[in-house]
């Protein structure tokens, strides 16, 4: 299509800046960005669609148009929701480098520009193939009558004869196309290797498609990319578009009708994204709660609004599990909270099960570099594998079988992904607990190498293997500190609080047990504690202090 056919369609808010000279120019294509230097993602030929957040002064303006001319493409829309009106600088930039430059007015969204672009330029590219782009407003519906990114696979399928499938960070299968004779299925270590590949190109800025041969096969691997942020940001988020052929071989066509066909999967991951807003939502709520001690009432209020939007029919959840992962990158100039929350979002699904939706079930938080994870646990039926209908819970070990590899690959040499799982708990007084567990568990993996390493509750009594190496100077300041004070009140007062701490340590906090064990009364106990805690300055309520005090214990 030509430039000037934008300005024919009223719908689109367009209205022309500088360039009339040039509106005979070709669009093959369309790219929003707000990249200061998008010339990476950039063949030629696009319209590129910008909000501005890229211009903090008038000089970024030249250096943006510049990038633009000199990768080729045919135009520049810019929307007036920043700033108000597009500024000079740019109208005069775009006019010394012969860019023809529109301005998108406030209610139009890029997105519906996008739609237009991408349904002219196929139509015109690909011919009886336009059905492909015609029917992506189906993308955008949900439920049976929808369809989502099968409709336009099937479509490849069926016009080009290509088996396909969109494939998430990890490998797993959302989507797929079936032709006859052959099922949509992708074996899921070709998906993790496809995956792998896919992030390994994209850290070192290859453009795609990246093609791969595998078992006698050739795979081409289309990025479906959220641009207009770093690089790091998205990568391990972002789907990928698998076709199962050679694009080496490919008409110039078929690939814009592929690059085409990206971006309005690009548009159902945007719409899938928003979906997870109430859950991640419900999930800071209540880890807000959990941090700020609040009372357990109101934490178990929170998880019953909780339990029917991640578990539907089941109306509460029996038994919760807490999950904590924290992404860094080596300069700490990118915030690795969102990264890891996506990551959650898709490492907590079963690696074999197909589509998106079972990600649904599971409410992710993040903050700062770190993102909690909320995991609902329903009962296992009497004749399940875990005893007396408790639940059967998330292990750290089979969390990375698949995913490790592919993640690997995309944080390359300058990222790491650590997540620590809890023992699942099975009311709103043990979250808190959960949460600390998960942490600790996460602090484990931390200490381990690797680029992805994770670690379960059950590991953290193997930290008693290390005591042995640790320094005597810094054993005997470690337990005079913690014990010392407990020690004279004892000899002063006959108190008993280092037996009883031991006790108490030793029962895992059960007041109950622990007073039968001592033969005294709960109160006395909590008496005991209390005085333990205001001597110290420690809370045994906190998993950090309770490890704090086995391990001056166990060093003494």
């Amino acid at each position: 299509m030509r430039l000037r056919a934008l300005l024919d369609t009223g719908t689109l808010g367009l209205r022309l800046l500088g360039g009339e000279e040039e509106l005979d120019r070709t669009v093959r294509g369309v790219m929003t960005t707000d990249l200061r230097d998008p010339s990476r993602y950039l063949s030629g030929g696009e319209l590129v669609l910008t909000g501005l957040a890229w211009r903090r002064e008038p000089a970024d303006s030249e250096r943006f148009v510049r990038i633009l001319a000199a990768a080729g493409v045919a135009g520049l829309a810019a929307g007036e929701a920043e700033l108000g009106s597009v500024p000079d600088d740019l109208v005069a930039a775009c006019a010394r480098h012969r860019l023809p430059l529109f301005s998108v007015v406030e209610a139009v969204s890029f997105a519906s520009i996008t739609e237009y672009v991408v349904r002219q330029v196929s139509g015109e590219r690909a011919g009886d193939l336009a059905a492909v782009v015609d029917r992506h407003r189906r993308l955008m519906t949900s439920g049976p009558a929808g369809g989502g990114p099968e409709v336009v696979l099937d479509l490849l399928g069926s016009d080009l004869d290509l088996r396909a499938w969109v494939l998430s960070p990890t490998g797993r299968q959302i989507a797929g196309s079936t032709l006859a004779g052959s099922g949509p299925e992708l074996p899921a270590e070709v998906g993790a290797r496809l995956a792998g590949e896919h992030l390994a190109a994209s850290r070192t800025g290859r453009r795609g498609p990246y093609r791969l041969p595998l078992g006698g096969t050739t795979y081409s691997l289309f990025p479906i990319r959220s641009t207009g942020r770093d690089l790091r940001e998205t990568v391990l988020s972002d789907w990928l578009l698998a076709v199962e052929a050679d694009a080496g071989d490919w008409a110039e066509e078929r690939l814009d009708l592929l690059h085409g066909v990206t971006q309005l999967i690009a548009v159902e991951r945007d719409r899938r994204d928003a979906a997870r807003t109430v859950r991640r939502r419900l999930a800071q709520e209540v880890l807000e709660l959990v941090q700020t001690g609040a009372a357990p009432a109101e934490i178990a209020a929170r998880l019953r609004v909780a339990a029917p939007v991640l578990l539907p029919g089941l109306g509460t959840a029996p038994h919760w599990q807490v999950v904590v992962a924290r992404v860094e990158w080596e300069g700490g100039d990118v915030p690795g909270g969102p990264v890891a929350q996506t990551l959650l979002e898709e490492v907590l699904v079963d690696p074999g099960t197909f589509g998106p939706d079972p990600s649904d079930r599971i409410a992710v938080a993040h903050t700062g570099d770190e993102a909690v994870a909320l995991v609902p646990l329903p009962a296992v039926p009497d004749d399940g594998d875990a005893r007396d209908g408790s639940a059967a819970g998330l292990q750290a070990g089979p969390l990375l079988s698949v995913v490790q590899e592919p993640l690997t690959r995309g944080l390359a040499d300058d990222g790491r992904l650590t997540i620590g799982v809890s023992a699942s708990v099975h009311s709103a007084e043990g979250l808190r607990g959960a949460l600390e567990e998960a942490r600790h568990a996460r602090r484990v993996a931390a200490a381990r190498p690797g680029r992805v390493c994770a670690a379960g509750h059950e590991e953290l009594a193997s930290h008693v293997l290390l005591l042995p190496f640790v320094p005597d100077d810094v054993r005997r300041a470690f337990t005079a500190r913690l014990l010392d004070p407990l020690r004279d009140y004892d000899r002063r007062h006959r108190a008993e609080l280092i037996p009883t701490l031991e006790a108490f340590l030793d029962c895992d906090g059960s007041w109950t047990r622990c007073a039968t064990r001592l033969h005294l009364h709960v109160n006395t106990l909590r008496y005991r504690v209390g005085r333990i805690e205001q001597l110290t300055g420690r809370d045994l309520a906190r998993l950090e202090d309770k490890l704090d005090f086995f391990l001056a214990l166990r060093m003494s």
